[in-house]
């Protein structure tokens, strides 16, 4: 597993928005600039879980940062209530930060709103549901009776601790298709999404499905290529347990492209 090249990848990831706020959810403006990472990594953490180890050295790269709690179980006795991502200080400025990395595809009969039409690649998630959770239950946890003895170990008053989120994610429009947005971060789009039956559109190309934690790598030319029957045959076996993989695709004239195959 090459842990440098998916941190590279994740760090690279641009947020979902910056500037304004989405439903005053604040984004953190990370350092982008890529350091060394050389952490040695425990093999069966999940996508999500690995982001937080690459967001987390990257905050430890800047000096003028310093975290104070990770990935903090919030108990009340046996029960975990929730679980807070990062606390840090930067300039001493206490921060509350979430981290979040998510692949989303637009549909525009989910929802009415540009919003509710971004929706993950089995239908099973939706930005608006992230949102919503971040401001109900994720960002309000700080606030918690129960985490009071963190803050206390710590020094910090509520008051003074800013909430903010670390939100990147990979976007997919549908394939042919133009769409238009106003909220997000353009520079998230990445690729597009069709279904089985449009994959003859790529007869003549050749094709990778990556592993979920390579979903997080630009598509590079150095892997198993595999012609168009035996990829048809990988892909709809993955389509019939109705999981939407995310395929990279290599055209004739060398051009690279990253794309999601749909059940729905």
């Amino acid at each position: 597993m090459n842990y440098k090249k998916l941190y590279e990848g994740c760090i690279e990831t641009p947020s979902l928005w910056f500037k304004n706020s989405i439903q005053n959810i604040e984004q953190f403006q990370l350092n982008n600039d890529l350091h060394s990472y050389n952490i040695a990594t425990n093999q069966n953490l999940r996508l999500g879980k690995l982001v937080e180890r690459f967001i987390s050295f990257q905050l430890k790269q800047d000096k003028t940062v310093k975290i104070v709690a990770e990935n903090y179980q919030v108990q009340n006795e046996k029960l975990t209530i929730g679980e807070l991502d990062c606390l840090f200080l930067i300039e001493q400025k206490p921060i509350h930060l979430e981290i979040v990395y998510k692949f989303y595809l637009y549909d525009e009969s989910a929802g009415c709103t540009e919003i509710e039409h971004w929706i993950g690649p089995n239908r099973n998630d939706s930005m608006i549901q992230k949102l919503d959770k971040l401001k109900k239950k994720q960002l309000p946890l700080l606030y918690n009776k129960f985490t009071k003895p963190l803050l206390n170990s710590l020094k910090l008053n509520v008051d003074s601790v800013e909430q903010k989120v670390c939100f990147k994610a990979q976007l997919f429009i549908p394939f042919n298709k133009k769409i238009s947005y106003n909220l997000i971060n353009e520079d998230c789009i990445k690729g597009f999404y069709l279904k089985k039956k449009q994959l003859n559109s790529f007869e003549n190309c050749k094709f990778y499905i990556p592993k979920k934690l390579d979903w997080l790598l630009e598509v590079h030319i150095n892997v198993a290529w595999k012609e168009y029957p035996e990829f048809l045959n990988q892909v709809t076996e993955i389509l019939d347990h109705k999981t939407a993989p995310m395929c990279w695709i290599k055209k004739p004239n060398g051009e690279l492209l990253k794309c999601f195959v749909v059940w729905w």
